[in-house]
């Protein structure tokens, strides 16, 4: 029997199914979520074709398609007819037993974080996917009714939702995206459909300075960590998205909430956040290729002890860097070295330079790093976007991981 026509008690499976049944799909957008919708719906569907494009929205004949499978990088921000994602098809089947994850930072560190608590706690077992680079189709055959999924969610895949996660989990709001959303209004509505499209049941887990929002979840607000981890990962705010995942993880029945505060603190953290990986001639270097806001290089210099220099800079999405200028100021006791874009935006910015130096690229910021710092670490927190002249922040981070070796 064809294995697409197979029986299967896995109803989430089958709603997405009949969703494709017949249909006249078109895949808009052939990254790395474009592939893995064509996977999809080769091994487990019977649409009547399969199209890809890649143009512009406008060029779409959307009269001959019945359904059309945007990918979440391509901007659009109103809703249109047909058009639908991964994220709002696999939430409409399996939102009842999924955990979400949002926030401008620690959206990462706290769905792992939440992930291991859950896989080696909870007696369902659990399945990390989405913004962390694991596209949910990937595993909508193999989701049993025990599971529950942690689901990290970027803005871009929260746009047009309109099924919510069972558990939400909003940690907090600072500018970002406005390159695409071109202001902080139209970026906090994408963000808060994570919680304006749950349903009564449903529980929101949210943040201090989260705004206002319309739920009809359960809200839970979250300021402070009621608990004194002894966490493995370096800074405060880590104690807080620690706070959530075991405020999440006692939401979920079946879970031994003793053993999930040694999970918590067991957890070892991601590449590139806060991440020491070597010493030279005496310096450590960090790699905090994941900042990618001034909020984040501020926070990076108050979780690591020893700081002094900083590389900052990157691709300029119009952003406000007038804290950071202010930071940069009041701190004569660290070092600055600005690069690219955003670093010459703000070096322009600061009235004295006594603590700051402006370079092209990310080469000639470690070697100038390497010649001014003779004590305290070497920080890459670059408080902008890698685009433009890496591939993204995992690139940006590895880079400047070979540039430190390449003469240690």
């Amino acid at each position: 029997m064809d294995q697409r026509m197979m029986e299967t008690t896995n109803t989430g499976l089958a709603y997405l199914q009949e969703t494709f049944r017949g249909k006249r799909v078109l895949i808009f957008g052939y990254g790395r979520e474009g592939k893995s919708t064509e996977n999809f719906l080769k091994n487990h569907c019977m649409p009547e074709t399969v199209d890809v494009f890649e143009g512009k929205v406008e060029d779409i004949d959307t009269n001959a398609y019945d359904v059309i499978m945007k990918s979440p990088g391509i901007v659009m921000l109103e809703r249109r007819e047909k058009f639908t994602s991964q994220t709002e098809l696999f939430l409409n089947a399996f939102g009842h037993q999924t955990i979400g994850v949002t926030g401008t930072k620690g959206k990462s560190t706290t769905a792992s974080m939440l992930y291991k608590v859950l896989h080696e706690c909870y007696e369902g077992d659990a399945i990390l996917l989405g913004n962390i680079g694991l596209p949910c189709f990937d595993y909508a055959a193999d989701i049993k009714s025990e599971n529950r999924i942690v689901f990290e969610l970027s803005c871009h895949q929260l746009l047009h939702i309109t099924r919510a996660p069972h558990i939400s989990i909003f940690l907090n709001l600072f500018e970002e995206h406005l390159d695409y959303y071109g202001d902080m209004e139209h970026y906090f509505a994408a963000k808060s459909h994570i919680a304006t499209a749950q349903v009564p049941g449903d529980y929101l887990l949210v943040g201090e300075n989260v705004p206002e929002l319309s739920t009809e979840a359960i809200v839970i607000k979250l300021q402070k960590p009621s608990r004194n981890y002894q966490l493995s990962i370096p800074g405060e705010h880590n104690k807080l998205n620690a706070e959530f995942v075991f405020k999440a993880a006692a939401l979920v029945e079946g879970t031994n909430l003793t053993a999930a505060r040694e999970s918590i603190e067991s957890f070892e953290g991601l590449p590139h956040r806060l991440q020491y990986f070597t010493t030279v001639d005496g310096v450590k270097y960090y790699d905090d290729s994941i900042s990618t806001i001034p909020q984040a290089t501020i926070q990076a210099s108050e979780s690591i002890p020893d700081a002094g220099t900083f590389l900052v800079g990157g691709m300029d999405r119009g952003i406000d860097y007038s804290l950071l200028v202010t930071f940069i100021q009041q701190r004569q006791d660290l070092r600055f070295v600005l690069m690219y874009e955003t670093g010459k935006r703000i070096y322009e910015s600061l009235a004295e330079k006594e603590n700051v130096w402006l370079v092209a690229d990310l080469r000639e910021a470690v070697k100038v790093a390497k010649e001014i710092t003779k004590e305290g670490a070497v920080v890459l927190s670059p408080a902008a976007a890698s685009y433009g002249y890496f591939k993204n922040f995992e690139e940006r981070g590895e880079v400047f991981k070979e540039l430190v070796r390449a003469n240690d």
